[in-house]
């Protein structure tokens, strides 16, 4: 893949708090509206990112407000690009137990990565596990 031309970013730190991960969630939902992606992309990247900071905040800092979350957003005409990390200890996600599983399908949590995978174009964890990289490549727009 050649190298991206990104022509927007952002760089945010932020507390272990998730009204401050809604808004920088929002500035970046308003950027992809103000680029026109279509309505499906934007969703897609609302609940993948959504997702990612709620397990960073919660799962990852345990809402420590001594911890914080740092996010690195970049979109390019067609790429939207976002890491996400934390600085709790990380997690191994291929031990996640399948929420699709008869057992696990009633269980009201656990379904965060499943989602960030079926949403996004591709999602990667940092060898330690405290850092997600999602990335969204841009559809056809109607």
């Amino acid at each position: 893949m050649s190298e991206e031309q990104w022509i927007w970013r952002c760089d945010h730190v932020i507390p272990s708090d998730t009204a401050a991960g809604r808004r920088v969630l929002e500035e970046v939902l308003q950027e992809l509206e103000a680029r026109h992606w279509c309505p499906h992309d934007i969703f897609s990247v609302h609940l993948a990112m959504e997702e990612a900071l709620v397990n960073a905040i919660t799962h990852g800092n345990r809402l420590d407000p001594q911890k914080q979350v740092k996010i690195c957003c970049r979109i390019s005409p067609q790429l939207m690009r976002v890491e996400i990390s934390d600085e709790g200890p990380g997690f191994d996600p291929s031990t996640l137990p399948n929420p699709t599983d008869p057992d696990r399908i009633e269980c009201p949590c656990g379904r965060g990565v499943l989602l960030m995978r079926a949403f996004m174009s591709r999602v990667e964890w940092g060898d330690s596990g405290n850092r997600v990289v999602l990335e969204k490549e841009r559809g056809k727009t109607q």
